[in-house]
Protein backbone atom coordinates (compact mmCIF):
# COMPACT_ATOMS: atom_id res chain seq x y z
CA UNK A 1 0.00 0.00 0.00
CA UNK A 2 1.11 3.73 -0.38
CA UNK A 3 2.90 5.64 2.27
CA UNK A 4 0.07 8.51 2.85
CA UNK A 5 2.43 12.26 2.45
CA UNK A 6 4.37 13.01 5.20
CA UNK A 7 3.01 16.83 5.07
CA UNK A 8 -0.94 16.90 5.54
CA UNK A 9 -0.72 20.31 3.53
CA UNK A 10 0.48 18.56 0.39
CA UNK A 11 -2.18 19.41 -1.95
CA UNK A 12 -2.21 20.57 -5.83
CA UNK A 13 -2.59 23.45 -7.30
CA UNK A 14 -6.73 23.30 -7.32
CA UNK A 15 -6.76 21.98 -3.48
CA UNK A 16 -6.66 18.30 -4.97
CA UNK A 17 -5.51 16.19 -2.03
CA UNK A 18 -2.51 14.62 -2.43
CA UNK A 19 -2.52 11.52 -0.38
CA UNK A 20 0.37 9.27 -1.86
CA UNK A 21 3.89 9.56 -1.34
CA UNK A 22 7.28 8.06 -2.77
CA UNK A 23 10.98 9.71 -2.43
CA UNK A 24 14.72 8.70 -2.97
CA UNK A 25 17.79 9.59 -1.31
CA UNK A 26 21.75 8.99 -3.02
CA UNK A 27 24.61 10.75 -1.23
CA UNK A 28 26.66 12.41 -4.26
CA UNK A 29 30.26 12.99 -3.88
CA UNK A 30 29.46 16.80 -5.34
CA UNK A 31 29.21 20.08 -3.65
CA UNK A 32 25.65 21.12 -2.56
CA UNK A 33 25.60 24.01 -5.15
CA UNK A 34 26.95 21.75 -7.98
CA UNK A 35 23.91 19.18 -7.45
CA UNK A 36 21.47 22.00 -6.70
CA UNK A 37 22.04 23.56 -9.91
CA UNK A 38 21.80 19.85 -11.91
CA UNK A 39 18.32 19.74 -10.18
CA UNK A 40 17.71 23.36 -10.85
CA UNK A 41 17.55 22.26 -14.65
CA UNK A 42 14.04 20.74 -15.69
CA UNK A 43 15.35 19.25 -18.77
CA UNK A 44 18.14 17.99 -17.32
CA UNK A 45 16.03 16.43 -14.05
CA UNK A 46 13.24 15.38 -16.53
CA UNK A 47 15.85 13.68 -18.65
CA UNK A 48 14.69 10.29 -17.80
CA UNK A 49 11.02 10.91 -19.17
CA UNK A 50 12.72 12.20 -22.85
CA UNK A 51 14.00 9.20 -23.73
CA UNK A 52 12.25 6.18 -25.36
CA UNK A 53 11.53 3.72 -21.88
CA UNK A 54 9.34 0.28 -21.69
CA UNK A 55 7.78 2.08 -19.16
CA UNK A 56 6.63 5.00 -21.50
CA UNK A 57 4.94 1.74 -23.82
CA UNK A 58 8.20 3.19 -26.29
CA UNK A 59 7.33 6.99 -25.68
CA UNK A 60 8.96 9.92 -24.16
CA UNK A 61 8.13 13.43 -23.81
CA UNK A 62 9.67 16.88 -24.75
CA UNK A 63 10.59 19.51 -22.11
CA UNK A 64 9.60 23.36 -22.81
CA UNK A 65 10.63 26.04 -20.43
CA UNK A 66 9.77 29.35 -19.58
CA UNK A 67 11.58 32.44 -19.93
CA UNK A 68 12.54 32.10 -16.49
CA UNK A 69 14.03 28.65 -17.39
CA UNK A 70 12.39 26.51 -14.45
CA UNK A 71 15.18 28.73 -12.28
CA UNK A 72 12.93 31.13 -10.34
CA UNK A 73 9.03 31.17 -7.93
CA UNK A 74 6.43 31.33 -10.04
CA UNK A 75 8.52 29.32 -13.43
CA UNK A 76 6.24 27.40 -15.77
CA UNK A 77 7.55 24.20 -17.39
CA UNK A 78 5.59 21.99 -19.67
CA UNK A 79 6.39 18.31 -21.10
CA UNK A 80 4.33 16.87 -23.85
CA UNK A 81 4.72 13.51 -25.49
CA UNK A 82 3.34 9.82 -25.99
CA UNK A 83 2.89 6.70 -24.08
CA UNK A 84 1.13 3.76 -25.30
CA UNK A 85 0.82 5.59 -28.27
CA UNK A 86 -1.78 8.04 -26.08
CA UNK A 87 -0.87 11.87 -25.93
CA UNK A 88 0.14 13.23 -22.83
CA UNK A 89 1.17 15.93 -20.81
CA UNK A 90 1.82 18.08 -17.99
CA UNK A 91 2.06 22.09 -16.74
CA UNK A 92 4.51 22.71 -13.79
CA UNK A 93 5.59 25.68 -11.85
CA UNK A 94 8.18 26.52 -9.04
CA UNK A 95 6.45 27.05 -6.07
CA UNK A 96 9.16 27.32 -3.46
CA UNK A 97 12.69 27.64 -4.22
CA UNK A 98 15.79 28.14 -2.12
CA UNK A 99 19.00 27.40 -3.47
CA UNK A 100 21.12 25.42 -3.06
CA UNK A 101 18.95 23.44 -0.55
CA UNK A 102 15.18 22.98 -1.61
CA UNK A 103 13.16 23.39 -5.00
CA UNK A 104 9.34 22.53 -4.90
CA UNK A 105 7.46 22.33 -8.15
CA UNK A 106 3.83 21.02 -8.49
CA UNK A 107 1.04 20.82 -11.48
CA UNK A 108 -0.95 23.40 -12.72
CA UNK A 109 -4.38 22.67 -14.89
CA UNK A 110 -5.66 19.23 -14.97
CA UNK A 111 -2.34 16.65 -15.77
CA UNK A 112 -3.43 14.05 -18.94
CA UNK A 113 -0.92 11.26 -17.66
CA UNK A 114 -1.60 7.58 -17.66
CA UNK A 115 -1.22 6.69 -13.79
CA UNK A 116 -0.98 9.74 -12.05
CA UNK A 117 -2.41 12.59 -11.56
CA UNK A 118 -1.70 16.15 -9.75
CA UNK A 119 1.42 15.66 -8.34
CA UNK A 120 3.71 18.03 -5.84
CA UNK A 121 7.85 17.45 -6.49
CA UNK A 122 10.55 18.08 -3.77
CA UNK A 123 14.04 18.01 -4.36
CA UNK A 124 15.59 18.63 -0.79
CA UNK A 125 19.63 18.64 -0.54
CA UNK A 126 21.77 18.45 2.42
CA UNK A 127 25.36 19.15 2.93
CA UNK A 128 27.78 16.75 4.30
CA UNK A 129 31.47 16.82 4.74
CA UNK A 130 32.71 16.31 0.88
CA UNK A 131 29.45 15.35 -0.30
CA UNK A 132 26.04 15.82 -0.65
CA UNK A 133 22.43 14.32 0.72
CA UNK A 134 20.20 14.71 -1.88
CA UNK A 135 16.15 13.40 -1.49
CA UNK A 136 13.52 13.28 -4.27
CA UNK A 137 9.84 13.14 -3.44
CA UNK A 138 6.65 13.03 -5.16
CA UNK A 139 2.82 13.84 -3.52
CA UNK A 140 0.64 12.37 -5.81
CA UNK A 141 -2.75 11.47 -6.44
CA UNK A 142 -4.41 8.97 -8.53
CA UNK A 143 -5.96 10.66 -11.99
CA UNK A 144 -10.02 11.40 -11.02
CA UNK A 145 -11.21 8.30 -13.26
CA UNK A 146 -8.85 5.44 -12.33
CA UNK A 147 -8.96 4.65 -8.75
CA UNK A 148 -9.03 1.41 -8.56
CA UNK A 149 -6.19 -1.44 -7.26
CA UNK A 150 -4.19 -1.86 -10.32
CA UNK A 151 -4.18 1.97 -10.85
CA UNK A 152 -2.91 2.52 -7.51
CA UNK A 153 -0.45 -0.65 -7.87
CA UNK A 154 0.87 1.00 -11.37
CA UNK A 155 0.97 4.44 -9.30
CA UNK A 156 2.64 3.79 -7.40
CA UNK A 157 5.38 1.60 -8.89
CA UNK A 158 5.97 4.94 -11.85
CA UNK A 159 6.51 7.17 -8.76
CA UNK A 160 9.17 5.25 -7.48
CA UNK A 161 10.56 4.98 -10.68
CA UNK A 162 10.51 8.41 -11.47
CA UNK A 163 12.33 9.51 -7.85
CA UNK A 164 14.93 6.64 -8.18
CA UNK A 165 15.87 7.70 -11.51
CA UNK A 166 15.87 11.20 -10.88
CA UNK A 167 18.42 10.59 -8.25
CA UNK A 168 20.64 7.87 -10.03
CA UNK A 169 20.48 10.50 -13.10
CA UNK A 170 22.09 12.94 -10.72
CA UNK A 171 24.54 10.77 -9.22
CA UNK A 172 25.31 9.71 -12.75
CA UNK A 173 25.70 13.09 -14.25
CA UNK A 174 28.60 13.26 -11.20
CA UNK A 175 30.12 10.48 -11.92
CA UNK A 176 28.88 7.87 -9.69
CA UNK A 177 26.64 5.15 -9.56
CA UNK A 178 25.08 4.33 -6.64
CA UNK A 179 21.36 2.47 -4.99
CA UNK A 180 19.22 5.07 -3.87
CA UNK A 181 17.89 4.66 -0.36
CA UNK A 182 13.79 5.07 0.17
CA UNK A 183 13.18 7.82 2.45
Amino acid sequence: MHAPAPEARAAAADGTALPFHESATIDIAAPRDQVFAFVDDPARLAGHMAKRSWRMGGGSMHVDVDELHGKRVGSRTRLEGRAFGVPIGVDTQVVERAPPARKVWRTVNTPRLLVIGPYRMRADLAALEGASRITVTIDYALPHDRRGVVARWLARRYARWCVETMVHDIAFAFGQHGASRGA
